[in-house]
């Protein structure tokens, strides 16, 4: 028995980075800042020597993949774009408006430096991979954003042939910022019956902060559970089981759903016929205990330091659910264990 909701929030602070990459070619150095979840500045460094008619640009592109990279030969991955931006900074004819950052990076770049900047739209996804399992290769699934930086002779002619060695790749991450608003923490309760028994076992939980203004958890947040437990039955209550379940909605071309186990705890609290019982349960659900898992949705990627399970995904209002790729929600579920009674 146990009651259960798909109310729990988990959510990430982005924080600033500053990363870059270098094509093999050496022509091209992409150095970019992500200090905003919705404009990352970068500048990109030239070597125009060997550049003829080509024409530098930069992309930012919101993909969906679910498939790894050896796949790709056969055609059995799938990528969508979900959301792509281009500009062109060489010849010169993107002209951003330089911030503090731009200035910093220019005069660190030096010579034959070009700024740049996007403007990343509200209604995009986060970042989400799947976590792939030990033997798996190639790139996880999920939806990533990358940065990309390559020469050729036109904007978007898919005839041509990008070389490879004149291209600089960086993967972003967009993390969930927690809303300024969530709401009162769920309640549910359940009264059960069994056979041999008159009366049965009433079972109460909630979840709310010390504060009880709105229901937010963080990454490593211990989450309180208060239960009442009233057993009218003439069975004995042995313990409590907590769980919470991730499940993982890929929305964008199929109606996979994945359901993982990521917090499982027995709490040896007995409650004997007659008896009541009430206090809060504390659980802390964490990427650490189930790092083994293969299909667990993530804030980025395993190798990551930083990297969480995914935050409970936000749908704001006026957004197409397909437009995110992968929906993340989390359960909580409370089994009481009775003695004779299941």
């Amino acid at each position: 028995m146990y009651p259960q909701w798909t109310k729990l929030v988990c959510s990430s602070f982005s924080t600033s980075e500053c990363l870059w990459e270098r094509s093999c070619s050496r022509k091209l150095t992409v150095t970019l800042f992500c200090y905003s979840a919705t404009s990352p500045d970068g500048v990109v460094k030239l070597d125009t020597a060997d550049f003829g008619d080509r024409k530098v640009f930069v992309q930012l592109a919101c993909a969906f993949r679910y498939g790894s990279e050896d796949l790709d030969v056969i055609g059995l991955s799938f990528r969508k774009d979900i959301w792509i931006q281009q500009v062109q900074i060489y010849p010169e004819s993107h002209k951003p408006q330089l911030s503090a950052m731009h200035d910093t990076l220019l005069k660190k770049a030096g010579d034959n430096a070009h700024a740049f900047t996007f403007e990343i739209p509200n209604n995009l996804p986060c970042s989400v991979s799947l976590q792939p399992g030990p033997d798996d290769k190639g790139k996880a699934c999920g939806v990533d954003f990358e940065v990309k930086t390559y020469l050729a002779k036109e904007k978007n002619n898919p005839d041509e042939t990008i070389e490879k060695k004149d291209t600089a790749r960086l993967i972003i991450r967009k993390v969930q910022y927690a809303p300024s608003e969530v709401g009162p923490g769920p309640k549910a309760d359940i009264c059960k019956s069994f056979m041999m028994s008159d009366k049965p076992v009433h079972l109460e939980a909630s979840m709310d902060k010390d504060y009880k203004v709105f229901l937010l958890y963080f990454h490593g947040e211990a989450i309180p559970i208060k239960v009442k437990i009233n057993n009218e039955s003439n069975k004995t209550v042995k313990k409590i089981k907590v769980t919470v379940d991730q499940t993982t909605d890929i929305v964008l071309y199929s109606a996979d759903k994945y359901t993982k186990t990521v917090f499982s705890q027995e709490f040896g609290e007995t409650v004997d016929p007659s008896g009541t019982f009430e206090n809060t349960l504390s659980i802390t659900p964490l990427l650490a205990e189930n790092k083994e898992k293969r299909g667990l949705s993530l804030d980025g990627r395993l190798k990551d330091e930083d990297t969480n399970l995914a935050s409970t995904t936000i749908i704001r209002q006026g957004v197409e659910k397909d437009m995110l790729g992968i929906l993340v929600s989390y359960k909580i579920k409370i089994n009481l264990m009775v003695a004779g009674g299941g």
